[in-house]
């Protein structure tokens, strides 16, 4: 089997509403890159990666120089040829090599009629457990629903959730309003799902004084981790010296180097592997590994996916040993996918390893042309602006907070 072309498709599939975050917001849709690697046998494997539009697919075009004849079984072989760590020093190339590695493993699931969590090493559970991922949001500018903002509504969208879905963790994103204000709302959520797990993350826009505050606030509740609170090891390491609770990052360990960093002279407890940001599931695995080896805690980032990354982050959670929390995902904010069946569902807070060959998904063309057609017409958006206070700029540590007390309707393209 040896590769015949590779194709990328820009699409924009939206959001129940704007999420917000510390450095911006998601302006009600997610862009995603979609890739198709086509074999000569006919089989197609499917990929994706986070943005998009015509320098993405231009770089997915700029493959087929390197990977058209090759074998996509010899995957090491593939890192090399498209993201040496010396050749393209200037020009990293590690999420493209994550989403044509989760098409090539598609291919050779298919071609052997395996899952790929099979070919990783064989799956230890068949479904993974995930959290309830809670945004502070914008209303829809459709209709004006689906607003968190306020302390009741948040609560009143944890409990939708957890009724809906089964999640038995909370993950509040955060960063957004006065850390006071996200400790109120935090302490809330606590209170409201008492025999519950929870985490917070606020993107690492505080101050290390800032963290240690916050943390020890928070040290008498059910907490999985804080997950950076700070920017950069040495904040981190200052911040765990000082605060009782366990320390997780997906910003500040995302290589190999940075994680024997980490080991050498720990700063974070919990490692969030992402199958994007480390540059594949088998870089994932092999950092999971290496947390195995020195006691380090593991789970699984959610960077914004569709069904695609979704389906490589279950192939990752089954694989896992030390999987010892619940996995991130944005994906229950979504109104849609481009897979056949719609999205992937929940049951009791988690979602089950698909068994067909591959990465066990098949495109619905329909919905891919729908959602290209709709990144045409919407295009791109700034993920570090928000739409509600266009002349803010996010700066770290940050003090310029939003005002909780705000409740326009901001005008997004929607």
């Amino acid at each position: 089997m040896r590769i015949r072309d590779i194709r990328a498709t820009t699409v924009t599939v939206p959001l129940e509403a704007p999420l917000r975050h510390a450095n911006g917001c998601h302006w009600g849709r997610f862009v995603r890159t979609i890739v198709e690697v086509e074999a000569d046998n006919g089989l197609v494997g499917l990929g994706e990666m986070g943005g998009g539009g015509e320098s993405a697919e231009a770089m997915f075009r700029a493959m087929k120089s390197y990977l058209v004849g090759h074998d996509p079984a010899r995957l090491e072989e593939m890192r090399f040829l498209i993201a040496n760590p010396t050749a393209s020093l200037y020009n990293n190339r590690t999420q493209v090599l994550a989403a044509l590695e989760f098409a090539c493993l598609d291919l050779l699931g298919q071609q052997w009629g395996v899952p790929v969590c099979d070919i990783l090493g064989g799956r230890l559970r068949d479904r993974v457990p995930f959290a309830a991922y809670c945004f502070f949001r914008y209303p829809n500018p459709r209709n004006g629903t689906s607003e968190t903002r306020t302390v009741d509504q948040m609560i009143e969208h944890a409990r939708a959730l957890k009724n809906r879905f089964g999640f038995q963790t909370h993950k509040l994103k955060a960063g957004v309003f006065p850390p006071d204000y996200e400790l109120e709302v935090y302490r809330a959520l606590g209170a409201a799902f008492p025999k519950d797990s929870l985490r917070f993350d606020p993107n690492g826009v505080w101050s290390t004084e800032q963290a240690i505050r916050f943390g020890q606030a928070i040290e008498g509740m059910r907490n999985d981790y804080l997950e950076d609170p700070v920017y950069g090891l040495n904040g981190m390491r200052r911040t765990r010296e000082m605060v009782r609770i366990p320390l997780a990052t997906n910003t500040v360990v995302v290589n190999f180097e940075q994680l024997a960093a980490n080991v050498l002279d720990t700063a974070v407890d919990v490692i969030l592997l992402d199958t994007t940001f480390w540059g594949g599931i088998r870089a994932c695995v092999k950092a999971a590994g290496v947390c195995e080896t020195f006691q380090l805690g593991v789970a699984v980032h959610s960077s914004g996916e569709l069904g695609i990354q979704l389906a490589t982050m279950l192939h990752l959670g089954a694989v896992l040993p030390n999987l010892s929390f619940a996995a991130d995902a944005h994906y229950h904010h979504l109104t849609d996918d481009i897979i056949e069946g719609g999205l992937m569902q929940y049951e009791g807070g988690s979602i089950a390893v698909p068994d067909k060959p591959g990465l066990g998904v098949t495109l619905n063309r329909a919905k891919l042309l729908e959602y290209a057609d709709l990144y045409r017409r919407l295009g791109p958006y700034p993920y570090d602006k928000d739409p509600g206070r266009p002349q803010w700029t996010p700066i770290v540590p940050n003090d310029r907070w939003a005002d909780p007390n705000e409740d326009r309707v901001v005008d997004v393209p929607y």
